[in-house]
């Protein structure tokens, strides 16, 4: 499977795959007010302002699946549908940490919503380890919001490799 950067063409699909993926995985375990504020347009607007730093998979203004690096942190990950359980999660995620390990991180993590075990699974399976609570806090229309979420950390490099990293 082909990782590639995001194109701008693409935010109303990729916006409609988070969507779904949000109201499959959080709606109904996150509280009712994050969830008004998680809109499409919500969606739009934050994609439009990660751009450069999202990856998908699919053919040109045709993704399946996408996921928004911040820093060390693996921030968003989204897979359609129709593309669960076929590797793309799992492509994804190897090109995350991938390019992580390329900038000299040794430790990356990312946040898991409280009760979201389809994820903790996938996240357990791929090697990532929970490490403990913490709390997030979150963008919304109405300004912060703050979250408690299951944290996940997982080694890319040992402490020489992260001490030089690749020019």
């Amino acid at each position: 499977m082909n990782v590639r950067n995001a194109l701008e063409s693409e935010i109303n699909q990729l916006a409609q795959i988070w969507n779904d993926g949000w109201r499959d995985a959080h709606e109904k375990i996150l509280p009712e007010e994050l969830a008004r504020d998680r809109t499409l347009e919500s969606f739009k607007v934050r994609l439009r302002a990660a751009l450069e730093d999202v990856r998908v998979i699919g053919l040109p203004d045709e993704p399946v699946g996408f996921c928004i690096l911040k820093g060390d942190e693996l921030y968003q990950l989204y897979v359609s549908r129709q593309s669960r359980g076929v590797g793309v999660a799992a492509a994804l995620v190897a090109d995350v940490e991938a390019r992580l390990a390329e900038r000299g991180v040794a430790k990356a993590w990312l946040a898991c919503a409280i009760g979201n075990e389809r994820a903790a699974r996938f996240y357990e399976k791929s090697g990532w380890h929970r490490v403990g609570n913490m709390t997030s806090i979150l963008e919304t229309a109405n300004g912060p919001f703050s979250l408690q979420v299951w944290r996940y950390e997982k080694v890319l490099l040992d402490a020489a490799k992260a001490s030089h990293p690749r020019a």
